[in-house]
């Protein structure tokens, strides 16, 4: 019932095999040839990256509440070397280097500031006529907070303290309104008319999105994102997008007012924002946004310095490619020529109006490379994995560090563009309905000869710089014998070279901490970011009894039948659940002439069980809830619910 985030506790495999191996001479090869004939001395991202610097966090550190950290950047301090390291892809480094740059920073003189390096996003505030507009409150309360008494600290001294006039959210994502909290309370919202702005959507999607799927997504964004990796040059280093996530609590605001898919001209405390609609591409519900007075362009998550993903590793769904370029272009068309400074949500800006449009070209030229190429081959015949595999970089690539795959990457991009179009089918009817991974593995073994041929092989891949080879056959024996050491700390020394090539902070993490968790030596106990009350609050309750049924237990209440009807007096609303079959299938605002059970409860109780700050056992016997009708039938059926454990395997059966 209760949301996931990317935080999640994570499980430790119990075999502690090799330490991890350092970079292999044909790692040493493809990190000399990518940094070859890529121009990764050009000076202009760190000008960028560094230019208006006014103030920094001291050592980046942030504490919460508890006493703890809720981000710290001095066990980043190996990125102060500008030579890569062997096991890091020199892209990538240049790009983590960049990322690891904090403080505030003037975009715009006297009108426009950012506050980067103190999440995985971005925080802008805007200068209007009587007072602040922030844009994107980063992902916690306590980053944000931080982020604007630094604020305070450097730009208010000097001008005098002014009041926040409007937040806008730019997307639906969290952590581009988790922290609002930290900037204003509900209670200010309501006394100074403060104008919460987001684009149309934003309240479903924002407090929906990763409900249902919550537990999956983030036992996998454990390893998107390395948090079970330690930083270090072989370990976490950057995602690509940014840094990494900040550790605190995630909050939420109704927005006052949404702006229409069709766009149009907002003026805020005195100031014209034009606004065009972006949503479908990155977020289901997002806008950009320019400023005429200031000839500055937000770009949001459309347009950042990297390539994008269609389809993440921790799971969402797949986006659109064509769209996405086409909401570039439309930006260009619009703006371009006009603006003469280009910020967005991630990494730094970009001055100069040729350089804006060029930024505009360029990446709406690789998500359109992305799905027309797709398209291309898959007309032609090529599946899934084939015209992935076979298409070179866009040639746009080759010069523009902002297109480049630092967090999506072409490879996957395209994959998912053949997933939106065609599905995960490449058409060929063995790959229809293959065995389980579990069951064909021990096949495999047994045609290799046994483990001992099928791990001979793997190392000889290994030794050969077949990495990608070598991954495939020994996580056939992984899978065969999750207990072989040997097969386990070979396929781990594979996703070493792997994660050491990789360009993408993303693919990086994911290999690595998939190394870890073969070694045993992933990261334990990590306290993940907590959702406040308001947060959880703003889920719809309809969206809560979905995820509930997810939970269902199909198999042990295939015979099970009736109807509980949930009555929340607090909040006027009702659920009826309807049982039978094995499907669990509720009913929002619909009640029922003569249920199994009524279960009385407040949406606010309810929102204490996701908090995890009360249980049903407990809450029926404080009498908290009423329960009229069957009610062993009730308990029953709430047995039959049980919890998944967020720490299932990913590397391993």
């Amino acid at each position: 019932m209760r949301r996931l985030t990317a935080l999640l506790l994570a499980g430790s495999l119990p075999f502690t095999a090799a330490a991890q191996d350092a970079a292999s001479e044909a790692t040493r090869t493809a990190q000399a040839e990518i940094a070859k004939r890529l121009p990764l001395d050009d000076p202009r991202d760190e000008a960028n990256a560094t230019r208006g610097k006014l103030a920094e966090i001291a050592d980046g550190v942030i504490i919460g509440k508890d006493g703890k950290p809720v981000w710290d950047r001095r066990p980043y301090a190996f990125l102060g070397d500008k030579k890569a390291p062997d096991t890091v892809n020199p892209s990538l480094w240049r790009q983590a280097r960049l990322n690891a740059v904090h403080g505030l920073f003037e975009v715009v003189p006297g009108k426009i500031w950012q506050l980067r390096g103190y999440d995985i996003s971005v925080m802008t505030i805007i200068r209007g006529k009587t007072g602040w507009i922030v844009v994107d409150p980063l992902l916690s309360e306590e980053a944000a907070a931080a982020g604007w008494k630094l604020f305070a600290d450097t730009v208010e001294a000097k001008s005098g303290t002014l009041p926040v006039k409007a937040v806008i959210f730019s997307h639906s994502h969290s952590d581009h309104f988790g922290g609002v909290g930290g900037i204003v309370t509900p209670e200010q919202v309501k006394k100074d008319n403060i104008r919460i702005i987001a684009p149309h959507g934003f309240s479903e999607e924002a407090t929906s999105e990763n409900v249902l799927a919550g537990g999956a997504m983030g036992r996998r964004a454990l390893y998107m994102f390395g948090s079970i990796l330690p930083p270090g040059p072989a370990g976490q280093v950057d995602t690509g997008l940014g840094p990494k996530l900040s550790s605190g609590t995630i909050g939420y605001m109704e927005p006052t007012e949404t702006v229409a898919a069709t766009g149009g001209t907002l003026t805020i405390d005195g100031l014209a924002f034009e606004f065009l609609d972006a949503g479908g591409t990155e977020a289901p519900s997002e806008f950009v946004f320019y400023i005429p007075a200031y000839k500055a362009l937000h770009t949001t998550e459309v347009v950042t310095h990297n390539l994008h993903n269609i389809l993440t590793l921790r799971g969402a769904q797949v986006r659109d490619a064509l769209h996405w370029s086409k909401v570039i272009d439309a930006m260009l068309l619009k703006w371009g020529g006009k603006a003469e400074v280009a910020m967005a949500s991630h990494h730094w800006p970009t001055w100069g109006t040729g350089e804006v449009g060029a930024l505009l070209t360029n990446q709406r030229d690789a998500y359109r490379y992305v799905h027309d190429r797709t398209l291309f081959l898959a007309n032609r015949g090529a599946t899934l994995h084939e015209l992935a595999d076979q298409t070179p970089e866009a040639p746009v690539q080759a010069g523009d560090f902002s297109t480049r795959g630092y967090y999506g990457t072409l490879n996957h991009d395209m994959k998912a563009t053949y997933q939106r179009y065609f599905g995960w089918w490449d058409g060929n009817p063995a790959n229809f309905n293959p065995l389980p991974p579990q069951q064909s593995a021990a096949k495999y073994v047994a045609l290799a000869g046994g483990a001992d041929k099928l791990l001979a092989a793997g190392k000889a891949a290994i030794a050969a710089g077949e990495y990608r080879w070598a991954a495939e056959l020994l996580n056939k024996l992984v899978f065969a014998e999750p207990d072989n050491k040997a097969a386990r700390a070979a396929l781990a020394s594979a996703y070493d070279q792997l994660g050491y090539q990789a360009e993408s902070g993303a693919w990086r993490n994911y290999y690595l901490a998939a190394a870890a968790s073969l070694r045993g030596t992933a990261l334990d106990n990590l306290s993940g970011n907590g959702q406040s009350r308001s947060f959880v609050s703003a889920i719809p309750t309809g969206v809560f009894f979905d995820a509930l049924a997810t939970r269902f237990d199909a198999a042990k209440g295939a015979a099970l039948k009736g109807t509980f009807q949930f009555v929340l007096p607090d909040s006027k609303e009702a659920v009826s659940v309807v049982v039978g079959g094995g499907v669990e299938f509720p009913r929002y605002g619909v009640t029922d002439a003569a249920p199994t059970a009524t279960i009385t409860i407040d949406r606010k109780t309810l929102d204490d069980v996701m908090l995890g700050q009360a249980q049903f056992p407990a809450l029926l016997q404080s009498g908290a809830i009423r329960i009229d009708g069957d009610r062993m039938a009730f308990l029953s059926w709430f047995a039959l619910h049980p919890p998944a454990d967020p720490r299932f395997n990913v590397v391993v059966p």
